[in-house]
């Protein structure tokens, strides 16, 4: 019952706001595609990003003012209103604010003890900082294979990758979705694992009706300049777990958090600390940020559903239990065979040509050159020996995810942000390029 009246509010409210039963555009998708001289049939600007009120402008002038620029022990600034106020809307009892999403994860990993000799189970289909942000600890990423229809990591291959010095297992929640959660977890307990999950591109995610980001034992978001909510660089660490939160509070500030309360530097840290600048921001953002996500949200579902009448494209599935989707990327696929065996970079081309900002999304990162070069370092060499390294060499081969690289196509969180019309035009182009396949593919 709680559910269908959740749904019908999203509806009556996208609605009000013109983002549902807007009319079809009448547009010529017959015409010769912009990629060969016709003319583009989406629009030349898309929303702009970060969206700025006076709310913003209002909370740094305030922090500017008041010279409490900075977050110190005992302070109670924007940094700790936010905290609150991202705690609170997660559901969740604790939040760190760190200075990025990449120091959110090594705070973690810090709070958890990961360090040299453990090994940490990552996806391959990620941002370059989850594997940073492990090799920073000198701990071992241990790659595992990615579902091709979801673009998450595929949980039914962890447990083999699993060995008596895994700690930790990472579920990256890839575009705002994420895995089967169940399962991960299911595993993860089994095998006495930590769940650290990198929710640095879902804000507003959930896994039945529970944000991703609060079912493991720590949860880290980035407040980067592209995501969802920004503060231009930022980040949160959250946890249900007093002790990982001392640790991470302590950690992000030199060693010398809230517990012990006699100001004292009682570990090791560094300085990841939030300003109220940013803090001012953040709390600014978060109010308009679940009427952002509900129009992202929609238009998602709209456009999925055109792609699908067109064929030869389509959304990534969402698993059952993802009860809602966060939206920092709309990941869909392309199959060449529809499109005139034309290469994925060509419809990329095409796409833009009409006006439709895409992009192809990661490369295999289990591949990168500066990985094997960590490896072969003469510290991970001493800590690991060649052995286990040369084992890790050899597991390192993820089929699924080297094809689905080949079909990955992104469109980014704001272009979901415009109108439903908008939509249709995108809907537009890719049935023009479809049809004109052939020519496209031999120009």
């Amino acid at each position: 019952m709680e559910s269908s009246r959740r749904a019908f509010n999203q509806q009556a409210a996208l609605s009000a706001a013109g983002f549902l039963f807007a009319p079809k555009l009448a547009l010529a998708a017959n015409d010769k595609p912009a990629i060969l001289g016709g003319t583009p049939i989406a629009k030349a600007s898309w929303p702009g990003w970060p969206v700025i009120g006076a709310g913003e402008r209002d909370g740094v002038a305030k922090v500017l003012d008041s010279g409490d620029w900075y977050r110190y022990a005992g302070s109670k600034g924007t940094v700790d209103a936010f905290e609150a106020a991202w705690a609170k809307t997660l559901g969740v009892a604790h939040c760190q604010a760190t200075s990025s999403g990449t120091t959110s994860l090594v705070t973690a990993f810090a709070s958890l003890e990961i360090g040299p000799g453990d090994e940490v189970i990552v996806p391959p289909y990620t941002f370059i900082a989850t594997i940073n942000a492990v090799m920073l600890h000198h701990a071992l990423p241990v790659f595992v294979d990615t579902d091709e229809t979801t673009a998450q990591i595929d949980p039914s291959k962890i447990a083999e990758r699993v060995n008596g010095d895994t700690r930790c297992v990472v579920p990256v929640h890839l575009g705002g979705g994420c895995c089967d959660m169940d399962q991960l977890l299911a595993i993860a307990k089994e095998k006495n694992l930590n769940v650290v999950e990198d929710s640095c591109q879902t804000h507003t995610g959930e896994w039945k009706g529970k944000r991703l980001g609060t079912l493991g034992d720590a949860g880290c978001y980035s407040f980067q300049n592209s995501k969802n909510i920004t503060s231009g660089e930022g980040g949160a660490m959250v946890t249900p777990r007093a002790d990982i939160y001392a640790r991470a509070n302590a950690y992000q500030n030199q060693g010398g958090g809230k517990v012990p309360t006699d100001g004292k530097f009682t570990a090791g840290g560094g300085n990841f600390r939030l300003t109220n600048f940013q803090g001012a921001i953040l709390v600014e953002q978060l109010k308009r940020l679940d009427e952002q996500s509900r129009i992202r949200e929609g238009n998602a579902e709209y456009l999925s559903r055109l792609l699908q009448e067109i064929g030869g494209v389509g959304a990534k599935k969402t698993v059952p239990g993802n009860t809602r989707n966060g939206y920092h990327l709309y990941v869909f696929d392309y199959d060449p065979a529809q499109f005139a065996g034309m290469k994925k970079a060509t419809f990329l081309k095409a796409l833009g040509a009409e006006g439709v900002p895409a992009s192809g999304g990661y490369a295999a990162l289990n591949k990168a050159p500066w990985v094997e070069k960590m490896l072969a370092s003469r510290h991970y060499k001493r800590i690991y020996g060649d052995q286990r390294l040369k084992k890790w060499r050899e597991e390192n081969v993820l089929p699924a995810n080297d094809r689905m690289i080949e079909t990955a196509i992104w469109l980014t969180q704001n272009v979901l942000l415009a109108d439903r019309s908008e939509m249709d035009r995108i809907g537009d182009a890719v049935r023009r390029i479809k049809q004109h396949a052939s020519a496209i593919a031999k120009a």
